[in-house]
């Protein structure tokens, strides 16, 4: 009871009245997919909140379908995160300010499971219904422009859109870019968290580079240039996840399911020709091969339902690169990797959301020891951490912020699955 009242505390503390920022100081705008993470642990809570945050977020969906990465508060001074609405420079139609990059579609699973937590408040709220062809414009927007390779998988085109900002599967992308002026930008990160956690000065320059190149060509998938575009293992398992969630959400509304059920058997079919040396890597579309790093984005695909893979997936998780079971939580790049660092960001640390996202798929492959593990292993280090947004793979030491709305939110989740 104490852990799930300090979590609820901590969504209560990040609640702006229609959305959950992450972090009150690092990151005080309303993020994509840590929203939907946030609804998934928030409609324990709050099932009403939990549809509203997920409202929100959709409201600052453009035209074409995209739901950008931040949705920034008019109530936030402008240059209180950088890159700020100022850089840039895209609204919705309504006027709501935001990012021009997305992030990984893990929302129709969020909307999925909000909807089961309270279905009378859902069904009274219209809630399903007035998400359902948001989602799949969404998802359309997805397989339709950013099928960048012509393979049947998504692309991203800059390393926040995949979530995992620094992992090492970008650096040699990144190489081929060349950074913005230091003098041309401020950092806000760095004055909130230890410079030793985050992306590297160099590193930063190249992201604003390719935002700025991307918001130069008015965010237009078919005249950028891409330097930086690349199949993610999952980002697209995330998007086969959500056209399954998309199918139950279209059934409950008496809708065809058929077109999202094929539509994830398409994309799993592409997302095998991922897989190699027991991991799935991503594509480098610059000169068509695999990347030779193992990160956690390799094995977030054992939430896909009847991957032929799963078993090589588990010895990989399981053995010497990932030491699942043996080490905190789940290694966010291979321990005995070149790049490894315990400390930076997405090259080593463990973080909450894809550990969760691993029990979750052991749990449904009903590897339910392994699972259990995986879950104490959260509640405890959420506990110990005070919510922190990462941590040590090896001491579970804190690293980040602290008070996380998305280790919060999943940690109310994990509680009720005890």
């Amino acid at each position: 009871m104490e852990l799930r009242d300090a979590a609820t505390r901590v969504l209560d503390k990040n609640w702006t009245g229609r959305s959950t920022v992450p972090s009150r100081s690092l990151y005080p705008h309303q993020w994509s997919w840590d929203s939907a993470f946030i609804a998934i642990g928030l409609r324990h809570a709050a099932p009403q909140r939990a549809q509203i945050e997920l409202e929100s977020l959709f409201a600052s969906q453009w035209q074409d379908g995209r739901i950008p990465h931040i949705n920034f508060s008019p109530s936030v001074p402008r240059d209180a995160y950088f890159p700020g609405p100022d850089f840039w420079q895209a609204s919705t139609p309504g006027g709501v300010e935001t990012s021009g990059i997305v992030q990984p579609p893990v929302h129709a699973l969020a909307v999925w499971l909000t909807h089961q937590a309270d279905e009378g408040e859902s069904v009274r709220r219209d809630f399903l219904a007035r998400l359902y062809p948001k989602i799949v414009a969404w998802h359309a927007y997805l397989r339709e422009r950013r099928d960048l390779g012509g393979r049947g998988l998504v692309s991203v085109v800059h390393p926040w859109e995949s979530g995992m900002d620094n992992s090492p599967a970008w650096d040699e992308a990144l190489a081929r870019v060349e950074p913005a002026p230091p003098d041309t930008f401020t950092r806000r990160d760095t004055e909130h968290a230890s410079g030793t956690d985050r992306p590297t000065d160099l590193d930063y320059g190249r992201y604003v580079r390719l935002a700025a190149t991307y918001r130069d060509h008015r965010y237009d998938d078919t005249r950028t240039p891409f330097d930086f575009a690349l199949e993610d293992p999952c980002f697209n398992a995330l998007l086969i996840v959500s056209e399954h969630a998309l199918a139950s959400i279209a059934e409950e509304l008496s809708l065809d399911p058929a077109p999202h059920l094929s539509a994830a058997a398409e994309l799993t079919t592409a997302l095998e020709r991922l897989f190699a040396n027991g991991n799935f890597h991503a594509r480098d579309l610059h000169d068509d091969r695999l990347v030779g790093a193992d990160t956690i984005s390799g094995l977030v695909p054992l939430l896909v339902p009847e991957l032929r893979q799963v078993d090589e997936l588990l010895a990989t998780a399981r053995g010497p690169k990932f030491q699942l079971g043996q080490v905190r939580l789940v290694p966010s790049y291979d321990l005995t990797g070149p790049a490894f660092d315990r400390s930076r960001y997405w090259r080593g640390p463990s973080w909450f959301n894809t550990a969760w996202v691993i029990h979750r798929g052991l749990a449904q492959l009903g590897y339910d020891e392994a699972a259990g593990v995986l879950r104490d292993g959260v509640l405890a280090l959420a506990a110990e951490t005070t919510f922190a947004e990462y941590v040590d793979p090896f001491t579970g030491a804190a690293r980040g912020a602290r008070d996380f709305s998305w280790t919060a939110a999943l940690t109310l989740d994990l509680l009720r699955s005890t």
